[in-house]
């Protein structure tokens, strides 16, 4: 008969944290492991010393290394690997000879553990049971008394480890958030959490439950200070006061076509780190409650300038505003709006960012296939800003390049004439076979992408959430094998 392994979870560092089940597991194993640096110390055994007998067989598995450097000729991977499998090797002899093994592992076993390195060696092989421990993140919330997650939160856990670019996308994108290892990562860390806009909210816990705790605001820790048993925290911000600020700021977010989804990481940092929201009403919709302190400002779709004006008004009382545009902002959208009230004197002092979104043409092409694969112009067939005459110019000159078309807002109730006059125009130009791409509600519920000819164009199917693509003479249309056909224009020309 074989031995039985035990994971067990000893919880942050304090003894008085380890749960009933990890003091019986030890007192059930006749072998006690656990890890230690090459120094001989280990702090889960520091942790359970009270429980371990003189009669337990102790197996110290001591790292070879702590660093990333070694002349393995694996390198660290490797020299870690032959670590871990040595020392389940190890634990194996004991547990063929029929003796029960409980390997101690800070917090929880299988979360960021070096538990998990034997489980996965052995739990196959014997009868296995892990007894779960307090996460440090656990102990960290607990130790700063606030929140960390609520409602309909998202709680990301990342490590410090990350490259900083990533960190910061994850960091701008997330609720709440736990950064694990920090140490020598902290600097790096650090940065992204001001690049995620995120730094004044973050908060500093170390050694959480263990002697030498340490506690308060992250943007205050010198970062020569910071050990590894150290994590940031980004707790909930359900209910967070925006701080007093002398000046805010105007931010332009593209939501993309269609809401969450189509949201880059930092255009979701910039509405979460929002105070204010502020838009016409149908892309507000698009965006989820982040949390209850947050103001909405809705309104209609054609008061773009007092819109702007109004997110540049709070923006000087010190409240940092998102101003939400659907797509990207910068195509038929709210930033140009935004941008020409700022170049007013009396803001010239508000800063004004514009963040990029997903274009309801990229899009549109994405769903049909490729069909801006090669030059094209983007043209809007709304003649409430410029006159019918610019835009039946511009069309006969894109056609006459040979540029697909790509045609923003084609028809609307009160606008029913211009696409059948398009397509009368440019049927001067491109042949009837031209294709046609009909995308309807990209990425919504009720999306269609079809692919017509444009002799077969029909007005009234077109409406405002309606996006056309017209081929250049090098479009292509294939029909695959589901039935799709899928548009798209080579890259070679001729």
């Amino acid at each position: 008969m074989t031995g039985k392994l035990y994971g067990v979870g000893l919880g942050p560092g304090d003894p008085n944290l380890m749960t009933v089940a990890a003091v019986k597991a030890i007192a059930e194993a006749d072998v006690v492991a656990y890890h230690s640096a090459r120094h001989g110390r280990s702090i889960a055994r520091s942790i359970a010393a009270e429980h371990i007998r003189e009669d337990h067989v102790e197996e110290r598995l001591m790292y070879p290394l702590t660093v990333e450097t070694t002349d393995h000729p694996g390198g660290y991977r490797g020299a870690l690997d032959d670590f871990y499998e040595e020392a389940a090797a190890r634990l194996a002899a004991h547990l063929d000879a029929g003796r029960t093994v409980a390997v101690l592992a800070e917090g929880d076993p299988l979360f960021y553990g070096s538990y998990q390195h034997m489980h996965k060696r052995l739990a196959h092989r014997y009868d296995t049971t892990v007894i779960p421990g307090v996460t440090s993140v656990s102990a960290a919330a607990a130790r700063l008394g606030e929140p960390l997650c609520e409602a309909e939160e998202v709680l990301t856990i990342v490590p410090g480890t990350l490259p900083e670019d990533e960190l910061t996308a994850r960091l701008a994108g997330t609720d709440s958030a736990v950064v694990m290892k920090l140490g020598r990562t902290f600097p790096a860390v650090k940065r992204a959490l001001e690049r995620a806009g995120r730094l004044e909210d973050a908060r500093y816990v170390e050694r959480a439950f263990m002697p030498g705790e340490r506690t308060g605001p992250l943007a205050e820790v010198d970062p020569e200070s910071v050990p590894y048993f150290s994590v940031a925290v980004l707790p909930s911000r359900i209910d967070a006061q925006p701080p007093v600020r002398e000046r805010g700021e105007v931010v332009v977010v593209g939501t993309g076509p269609a809401g969450a989804p189509w949201l880059t990481p930092e255009s979701r940092g910039a509405l979460l780190n929002a105070d204010d929201l502020v838009g016409y009403t149908t892309y507000l919709d698009r965006v989820p409650v982040l949390r209850a302190s947050q103001r909405r400002h809705g309104s209609d779709n054609k008061v773009e300038s007092e819109r702007a004006e109004f997110a540049l008004d709070l923006a000087r009382r010190g409240r940092r505003v998102a101003v939400v545009s659907g797509g990207d902002p910068g195509v038929f959208a709210m930033a140009t709006a935004v941008l020409e009230v700022a170049s007013e004197e009396r803001y010239a002092d508000v800063p004004v960012r514009v963040l990029p979104g997903v274009t309801a043409a990229n899009a549109a092409a994405a769903a049909a296939g490729a069909p801006l694969g090669h030059d094209y112009a983007t043209i809007s067939l709304s003649d409430r800003l410029k006159p019918w005459e610019v835009i039946a110019g511009r069309l006969r000159a894109a056609a006459e390049a040979d540029l697909v078309l790509a045609i923003y807002n084609p028809g609307s109730k009160s606008r029913t004439h211009q696409v059948a006059a398009a397509r009368d125009l440019l049927l001067e130009v491109r042949s009837p076979d031209t294709p046609v791409v009909v995308a309807r509600d990209v990425g919504g519920p009720e999306q269609s992408v079809r692919v017509l000819t444009l002799k077969t164009l029909d007005p009234a199917e077109v409406d405002m959430r309606t996006l056309l693509l017209i081929g250049s003479s090098q479009t292509r249309t294939t029909e695959r094998a589901d039935g799709r056909t899928i548009a798209w224009t080579p890259r070679r020309y001729g």
